[in-house]
Parts: C-alpha cells; sequence; structure tokens
C-alpha cells in the first residue's frame, strides 16, 4: 500500500480534531470497477483541512484520512453494524451512495476477503492512532477532546426531508460528552447569525463519536455535520469558496475555543 491511511500531526492542546471522511485516495484497480456516478466522490467531506486551516493555531492535534470513505468508511463500526437501525445506510464499505446508486457496476463489488484487507489496512490503523492520541492527550493533561469534523451536502433527498440545517451537533444525545460542553459549542453555533443549528437531531454522531466518547473517563466526543453550502459548491468540481469560508470560518474557531476553555474550567 504506497498511501498511509491517514496524515497526523500533535499539538500540545488537550483537543485532537479527526476528520475521516476527507480522503480521495482510491487506487486504480478498486476505481475502475466503480460505477461513473462514483467518479468524482461526491459525499466526499470536501476540503475540510483547508476549512479548518487555523487548527495549528489552537494547538490541537489533526487525524486526517487520506483513502477516500468508499474504499472504506472509517465513520462505522468494524462489524458493520448500523448506526441508526431501520435507516438507509451505506456500510462499511460502501456498496451504494447517499442516493442508493450503486457504488460497483455488476459483479466488481469487493468480496469478503478484499473488505478484511481494507479494515485490517486502513480502518484498523486511523482507529488505533485515535486511540493512542487521545490516550496521550488523557495522560498529559488528565482529560481529552476530541472533536470529530464532517461535512454534507445541505440537500440529501434520500436521506432525509428538506434542508439540512447549517451546524448539526452530534453527542450520542449527550451520551459522549458532558452537557456543559455541548451546550458552551451550541451557543456559539446558534449565535452565529444567518446560520441554523441542531443537536442531536437527524446527526446524533457516528461510530468516533460514540466508541470513544466516554465522559466519565474524561474523554469528551462532539461531531459537527457541517452543511456544505457554506463554504463551497456542491456539485461537481466541488469548488471551495472562499467568500462562504470567510463567513464560516470564524464560527467554527470560536466554537472549538469554546471547547478548549471549557475543558480548562472544567478541569
Amino acid at each position: 500500500m504506497t498511501v498511509a491511511p491517514y496524515g497526523f500531526r500533535a499539538g500540545p492542546a488537550p483537543l485532537l480534531v479527526s476528520i475521516p471522511h476527507a480522503g480521495t485516495h482510491v487506487p486504480g484497480d478498486v476505481r475502475k470497477r466503480m460505477t461513473e456516478p462514483v467518479q468524482a466522490l461526491p459525499d466526499t467531506d470536501w476540503h475540510l483541512d483547508e476549512l479548518y486551516d487555523f487548527l495549528d493555531d489552537l494547538g490541537a492535534s489533526v487525524l486526517s484520512a487520506n483513502w477516500s470513505r468508499y474504499v472504506i468508511d472509517l465513520n462505522r463500526p468494524s462489524d458493520d453494524k448500523p448506526l441508526y437501525p431501520g435507516a438507509q445506510g451505506t456500510g462499511l464499505c460502501p456498496a451504494t451512495l447517499f442516493d442508493q446508486r450503486p457504488v460497483y457496476r455488476d459483479g466488481e463489488e469487493p468480496d469478503e476477503a478484499e473488505k478484511a484487507a481494507r479494515l485490517a489496512n486502513i480502518w484498523t490503523p486511523y482507529h488505533d492512532k485515535l486511540a493512542a492520541a487521545l490516550d496521550r492527550l488523557k495522560n498529559r493533561h488528565g482529560y481529552a477532546l476530541l472533536f470529530d469534523a464532517h461535512s454534507i451536502r445541505s440537500e440529501v433527498p434520500a436521506l432525509f426531508d428538506g434542508r439540512l440545517p447549517d451546524f448539526n451537533v452530534g453527542t450520542n444525545g449527550g451520551a459522549a460528552a458532558a452537557e456543559g460542553l455541548e451546550t458552551a459549542m451550541a451557543d456559539i453555533y446558534r449565535a452565529a447569525d444567518g446560520y441554523t443549528t441542531a443537536c442531536n437531531g437527524r446527526f446524533k454522531g457516528g461510530y468516533i463519536t460514540r466508541r470513544y466518547g466516554a465522559p466519565a473517563q474524561h474523554v469528551h466526543a462532539v461531531q459537527l455535520e457541517l452543511s456544505q453550502i457554506t463554504y463551497m459548491d456542491e456539485d461537481p468540481p466541488f469548488t471551495y469558496r472562499d467568500d462562504r469560508a470567510r463567513t464560516v470560518q470564524p464560527v467554527l474557531r470560536d466554537a472549538l475555543a469554546a471547547m478548549l476553555d471549557w475543558g480548562r474550567r472544567t478541569y
């Protein structure tokens, strides 16, 4: 495997930012088996490294995926159990796009051996690094804060009715982070003029939030699903929009600063 599963840089603050769906690498032998609609990699969390370019200034550690979610989804459990039972899902090694069009040409889907190799070579190293990074922060500071950064098209008719809120905060219904932390961040989003916010609504947090958030052990995890219309064009070629990003970036930064401030005040 020539492309590493992730990129990582360590920071001094008690904050780890995970970006599991920003990766775009698909090896050629896999890409040629995929359908035409997948070639543009829709449903990728585009440009989040650029959007969150202030993370080093906050002292955050950053873990960012290199491989596309269409190879393996790092925010799904390794046993592929659904996060939202009864709802449509795309799975650990997705077979469909969000709009339910197939990822692979007929008869070209990965077999169980290929899925197991992806799990071992991409998913497991990412999660090993995530766990180790949180352990390092907790050992150094006595607590750790995890922010799982995502983005999504503002309208996904196959999954949701209508337009999504701009800021979608998820803490697994309060199980992954202390109420005070969720409130501190949500207050920043709600106060932002011209944007809409929801907490534990359509997005309660994926596997990463649910797996690693453990407030009783002083590890607090918050997911943000950001509507892509706030910073980019939502149709190919998915262009980053500086005019939009400049407006939303201060809100994102203030929310993460509030996260760090909550930690300092609480611990």
